[in-house]
């Protein structure tokens, strides 16, 4: 936040000012009018009580109005003397609004821990000094300036803006984080590292934390009141980096010259809940509003990064481990990963499929396997049988039985055929295990959810096992997804490990971007693949739940794709959009709310 803009948001304001009333629907998305007294001490983002409809309710001081109707109500009091956000601020949370069409009340509410009024009482001191961490990192030369456009980047950083896409060699990823971080520090301004999990602590989120030591905020965990008072703390200048998952995009710290958004294209950066904000999108903007370096890292950058055109900091030479493509043996099992497994002594098995097999037939009637109440398939995991869909206990449709026959295939077959082959003890990590790299000398089996950020690894082998599957999985964005998790996990590899992939395509586009180590000919394969589905990279993406009537409004717009289905009597419509018609349809879209056409918007929903 500059001087300027901090300045300007503490102004006490006084006469008919715009106010969100915290009622996050979309039909009361838009301003009302009251009347703000001037001995409220109240400004823009001050937190107020007015009535509304007959009640007293909260909002937020938007700012002078000269939208004043005839008659004009007078705010009560002042709720907060803590200000929600400043002038700066209030223009990234009204681009969220506008760009996922979701009510400013929320994104409001979202951008803030929930408020706790007695930590609001002990006043906040100075923060900590930054200048003995500075200066001991100072002399210590990143390897940034070895990349290509890596010294545009630390000009940036030194005091000016811009955005950047950075695809780190394996060993440098935590480097480059701490590198950038220290280079907005040493121009006088301040940092937000993104990362999109803290569970476990991510290797660059503990490595910024043990580079700067107090200067960071570790914006994450702890319960109701300790996330309040250290939001609180950022607020009053107390920290000068803070890292933390989606909220911390709009952290409310002061000279802001870095955001970093880590590992950039993982799922968990997009908002799940309302509202459906991705933090890239936002990073970006909140960048350009501040006048700030935005840097989008991830080793396979996602799509949409990738379409921006941002200019790229990579390495000059090849930074990526070899990496072999077999053909699957039984059982996923090739002679050569075979081979190479009884010769490692550290090394990590990508299997993504949980369990030990399918039930393929019931030995009971020999009809095929399916679930008695869904139909669904039915898989053997943990030592018993179950529903993949509904997560019934496992009985024949037909019959009734429960015995099946079952095709052998699953992260728990795997770990058990790699005990029979390898030379140090094989173990594996299930969906409800806390994920942690392999020991000094073991062979790990786990899906994704056993892909971390644990730091550079130096693995003997990694083997990816049915990279097939990802091409068989429903969703638009499914083979990105799994790309992203291959050239995680096979960048534990560097510097000197190597690994294997099975497959029975081997000139994949994805596969070969593995291989390379560049996800260049993977986006020049998908990109044409999305744009002829429907949904180009792009162009905004909405699932919008209404009435009858829903269909032939949303029609008026024109959009790019729509498709339409009935679910329990309501109308269900997916649609993507031209950039420039995002407008329109935010309009369109609170209009209808306010009608009743509209129940609901979701916006970026996954595909």
């Amino acid at each position: 936040m500059s001087s300027a803009a901090r300045s300007s948001s503490a102004e006490t304001l006084s006469g008919p000012v715009a106010v969100c009333i915290d009622r996050p629907v979309l039909p009361l998305d838009r301003p009302f009018t009251y009347e703000l007294p001037e001995e409220l001490g109240a400004g823009i983002g001050s937190l107020v009580q007015v009535p509304f409809h007959g009640k007293a309710v909260r909002g937020w001081v938007l700012g002078p109005t000269e939208d004043v109707p005839a008659r004009v109500l007078q705010v009560r009091r002042l709720v907060s003397p803590v200000r929600s956000f400043d002038a700066a601020m209030l223009e990234v949370l009204r681009w969220v609004s506008e760009r996922y069409v979701a009510p400013l009340a929320s994104v409001i509410a979202r951008s803030a821990p929930p408020r706790v009024a007695s930590e609001e009482v002990a006043g906040g001191g100075p923060g900590p000094v930054l200048r003995d961490a500075v200066a001991r990192l100072a002399a210590d030369r990143g390897p940034l300036a070895r990349y290509a456009n890596g010294p545009e980047l630390l000009s940036a950083l030194s005091g000016g803006e811009g955005a950047f896409a950075v695809r780190p060699a394996p060993e440098d990823e935590v480097t480059l984080a701490v590198e950038c971080v220290r280079a907005a520090l040493d121009g006088g301004r301040s940092a937000i590292v993104l990362v999109p999990e803290v569970e476990p602590l991510p290797a660059t989120a503990a490595a910024l934390r043990d580079a700067f030591g107090d200067a960071v905020a570790m914006f994450f965990g702890g319960d109701r009141r300790e996330r309040y008072r250290m939001w609180l703390d950022i607020q009053r200048g107390g920290y000068r980096v803070v890292v933390g998952t989606r909220s911390a995009v709009f952290a409310p710290i002061s000279g802001l010259g870095l955001i970093y958004v880590h590992r950039e294209s993982h799922a968990l950066h997009r908002e799940e809940r309302s509202p459906y904000f991705h933090v890239r999108d936002v990073a970006l903007t909140r960048s350009r509003s501040s006048g700030a370096v935005a840097v989008m890292a991830a080793l396979c950058p996602s799509l949409e990064a990738q379409a921006l055109g941002h200019l790229t900091v990579e390495p000059t030479g090849r930074a990526w481990p070899p990496v072999e493509v077999v053909k699957p043996g039984p059982e996923g099992r090739a002679a050569r990963l075979v081979s190479l497994l009884r010769s490692a002594r550290r090394g990590f098995l990508y299997a993504p499929l949980p369990g030990y097999g399918i039930a393929r037939v019931c030995r009971s009637c020999r009809e095929p396997a399916s679930c008695a109440g869904c139909g669904g398939t039915l898989r053997a995991q943990e030592g018993e049988v179950r529903c993949a869909v509904c997560g019934a206990s496992g009985t024949c449709a037909r019959c009734g039985a429960s015995d099946f026959g079952i095709a052998r295939g699953g992260a728990e077959r795997v770990e058990e055929w790699a005990r029979g082959v390898a030379d140090v003890p094989v173990d594996r990590i299930g969906a409800k295990d806390r994920p942690r790299p392999p020991g000094p000398a073991e062979i790990l089996v786990g899906g994704v959810e056993a892909v971390k950020d644990f730091g550079p690894l130096r693995l003997d082998l990694v083997g990816i096992l049915d990279a097939d599957l990802a091409s068989r999985r429903p969703g638009l964005a499914a083979r990105e997804r799994a790309l992203t998790t291959w050239f995680e996990a096979v960048a534990w590899a560097r510097p000197s490990g190597r690994a294997i992939v099975q497959t029975r395509t081997q000139n994949d586009a994805a596969v070969q971007a593995l291989v390379t180590g560049r996800p260049e000919r993977f986006f020049r394969d998908e990109l044409p693949r999305r744009a002829a589905s429907g949904f180009p990279v792009g162009f905004p993406v909405f699932r919008v739940v209404g009435s009858s009537e829903l269909e032939d409004e949303l029609r008026r717009l024109e959009p790019r794709t729509l498709l339409v289905t009935d679910v329990s009597g309501q109308t269900v419509c997916l649609l993507a959009l031209d950039p420039e018609r995002l407008e329109s349809f935010g309009r369109a879209a609170r209009t209808l709310a306010e009608r009743g056409v509209v129940a609901r918007v979701e916006a970026e929903p996954h595909l």
